[in-house]
């Protein structure tokens, strides 16, 4: 399933280390085991969970209104981000890698007309809910800030921190730059089978970028999300070689190790 959700893995804050007494709070790198998700598809259900929820315990936990509506604001601003928005840039991005493809070695008479990135819009107010709007940088960082407030409250339960999601689980990561995809290859008709797997790792990766070298250089073929993919690229008229990579992606960024290069003779 190609070209799917991917995740959040700049960095991850411990929001036990938020002070919420101090006017500048001090965020505390962690690995991958916070509270917050480490795939993309999961970060949108934690931010929809955060954004359906925190208002009816933030009067329990002594959190303010507007402080509140802030939170919820910016939860919505990255669900649209993360799950509209990211995937339609992927999406594009897909298009404008076979458009290039088109333009060098295309057929047909006709001027190539290049792919034009349209952003999809802004949910508007519906079913109660207000408008989303965009939100200014750094929203993810003041949702942890506001976790920070959460669990500093001296009403706060870890019933509250289960429900609203807010409790990590602990599990230690892997070291992300030892991570090498193992990476097999065989022909199925007419069509090359790809076969690669997590290697148990599937809670910290979200894609696995595989490319291919089809005689004038590597190029991506795809960021795939499940294991096992099938290029379906109509074979030469001639015998040749295809060659295939790939590597682990977190956040949109490569991590790890190339896999070893593969080859398989088609045509």
């Amino acid at each position: 399933m190609p070209w799917d959700q991917g995740s959040w893995d700049s960095q991850s804050w411990d929001s036990d280390s938020l002070n919420s007494t101090s006017t500048t709070k001090k965020k505390t790198p962690m690995t991958r085991q916070a509270y917050y998700p480490v795939r993309i598809a999961d970060q949108i259900l934690w931010l929809e969970n955060l954004r359906n929820k925190f208002a009816g315990h933030a009067p329990t936990l002594g959190i303010s209104t507007a402080k509140c509506e802030a939170a919820i604001a910016d939860a919505r601003w990255l669900v649209y981000t993360l799950g509209s928005w990211l995937p339609a840039v992927r999406d594009w991005q897909k298009a404008c890698t076979a458009a290039a493809e088109q333009a060098q070695s295309g057929t047909g008479a006709a001027a190539l007309v290049l792919p034009v990135f349209v952003p999809p819009a802004l949910p508007a107010a519906a079913g109660g809910q207000p408008a989303v709007v965009a939100r200014p940088p750094g929203a993810l960082d003041r949702i942890f800030d506001t976790v920070g407030d959460i669990k500093s409250s001296d009403t706060y339960t870890d019933a509250i921190g289960q429900d609203l999601g807010i409790i990590g689980a602990g599990k230690t990561a892997p070291d992300l730059a030892t991570l090498q995809p193992v990476l097999k290859v065989s022909l199925a008709g007419n069509k090359v089978e790809l076969d690669w797997s997590w290697q148990g790792n599937s809670a910290y990766l979200d894609q696995c970028e595989i490319q291919v070298d089809r005689g004038s250089g590597y190029q991506v073929l795809t960021f795939d999300t499940t294991p096992g993919y099938t290029d379906s690229t109509p074979f030469p008229a001639t015998p040749t070689k295809w060659k295939y990579r790939a590597i682990y992606r977190v956040d949109d960024q490569q991590v790890g190790q190339w896999s070893a290069e593969v080859s398989i003779t088609v045509g």
